[in-house]
């Protein structure tokens, strides 16, 4: 099965390199580097390494905690941060700087992962959430390099995918050295696909601190956006739904009412300024940096690394991905700065944080624009409606602390070329 997907991704490569090349009209990042998506790399960092792979900027953000806990508990070794993606390269290069190494994970080509393994020779390898790749995992163990996956989650349908293909993809979860799972829930259905050694750790995202910038950006923003007026901020969405939420912005019957629209991928920021425009809304962005004027109604977050400084500036938070089926993103970033939450029907991506939030009275779940409309109306108006919420939401991420120190204590690294055992 591994030889069968191995000619499929050769046979596939053409269409990977026409995709990359279409991406990088309006991405230039993503034919940087090139080479090192063949296994080629110029700059080779000290030894001994730990290897982390985080896909994107979620992973990224995600990862924050343990690498940090990393470069703490290991001083001597190097730490390497790989990605896919060149937002999730840059969202590196702004949490760590030069105290971690970056650049892009091969393609899961044979040759490819072994030039990767033996450029760098990492101690341990350290995948983030889903990251399944047969041929890198088989590299791995051949190489005597244990890879853990963390931060681990596995919806309905991923599972039912990776049952269809088991003779692919349960030798790779066997060959983990250890799983970290977000819920019990992820843990069943990961062993149900052949993980072995599997742990529930709960999730990383918790950990994650504000940096005192973002916080101290945070006070700009709102000072900047009015002290006094009622600030909902639309955090990382996508397609379509900031069109939803224009056409009800005048359901929302709050004076002075200002809109701050962050979508999730810097190559729709024009696209959606111009569907703002269209619609006759006033319209200023973050990169102006101009003072907001009192006759604006929605504010472009055009820029990126400043999530967490934009639910900081906000009174109301709606939560993107999740009003459109691409699974509601990150909101426990929001519920961190004691910020009520909304959020859409779409939210297999963390359906155990929604719905633990929701049970804590820290976010509320929404079936459509209309109702979303209603509920950032009634937040907007009774404040100490809001401030329970953003007080419940506080206390949910404290509660839901820990995760790093568990997944901590599953790592073992090779030393003297030994394997090591999970604890």
């Amino acid at each position: 099965m591994r030889y069968l997907y191995t000619l499929a991704l050769y046979a596939l490569l053409p269409f990977i390199l026409l995709r990359l090349v279409l991406r990088s009209w309006r991405e230039p990042g993503y034919l940087r580097q090139l080479g090192e998506r063949f296994g080629i790399y110029r700059k080779t960092p000290g030894s001994p390494l730990i290897w982390v792979h985080a896909v994107s900027v979620g992973e990224t953000r995600a990862a924050q905690p343990l690498i940090e806990a990393l470069l703490k508990a290991y001083p001597e070794h190097y730490i390497l941060l790989t990605h896919m993606t060149p937002t999730g390269r840059e969202t590196g290069r702004e949490l760590f700087g030069g105290r971690v190494e970056r650049c892009f994970l091969p393609y899961d080509l044979p040759g490819a992962v072994r030039q990767f393994l033996n450029h760098f020779s990492p101690r341990a390898g350290i995948l983030m959430e889903t990251e399944i790749w047969p041929n890198l995992i088989h590299a791995c163990r051949k190489a005597g390099v244990p890879l853990y996956l963390v931060n681990a989650r596995l919806s309905r349908k991923s599972w039912a995918g990776y049952r269809r293909l088991s003779g692919l993809t349960r030798r790779s979860f066997a060959a983990l050295a250890a799983v970290a799972a977000q819920s019990e829930e992820d843990a069943r259905r990961l062993a149900g696909v052949g993980a072995v050694n599997v742990l529930v750790t709960g999730n990383l995202k918790f950990d994650a601190a504000a940096a005192a910038g973002q916080l101290d950006l945070a006070r700009t923003f709102r000072a900047r956006f009015g002290r006094e007026r009622p600030v909902l901020l639309a955090a990382s969405t996508r397609e379509g739904e900031e069109e939803l939420l224009l056409d009800r912005l005048g359901e929302i019957a709050v004076p002075g009412l200002l809109l701050v629209v962050v979508p999730r991928h810097p190559r729709r920021f024009d696209s959606v300024a111009l569907q703002i425009r269209q619609r006759g809304f006033t319209l200023q962005r973050r990169t102006d940096e101009a003072p907001i004027e009192p006759d604006t109604r929605v504010v472009l977050g055009d820029s990126m690394g400043e999530m967490t400084a934009y639910y900081g500036a906000c009174d109301v938070a709606f939560v993107g991905g999740s009003l459109m089926p691409f699974g509601a993103h990150n909101l426990i970033e929001a519920c961190a700065v004691g910020k009520p939450v909304l959020i859409g029907p779409s939210v297999y991506n963390f359906k155990e944080a929604v719905e633990s939030a929701v049970r804590a009275g820290a976010a509320i779940r929404v079936r459509d624009a209309r109702a979303l409309a209603v509920e950032a109306t009634r937040l907007l108006t009774d404040r100490e409606l809001a401030a329970r919420m953003g007080a419940a939401a506080a206390a949910f991420c404290d509660t839901h602390r820990g995760a790093t120190a568990k997944v901590m204590a599953l790592i073992r690294l090779r030393e003297n070329g030994n394997s090591p055992a999970a604890s």
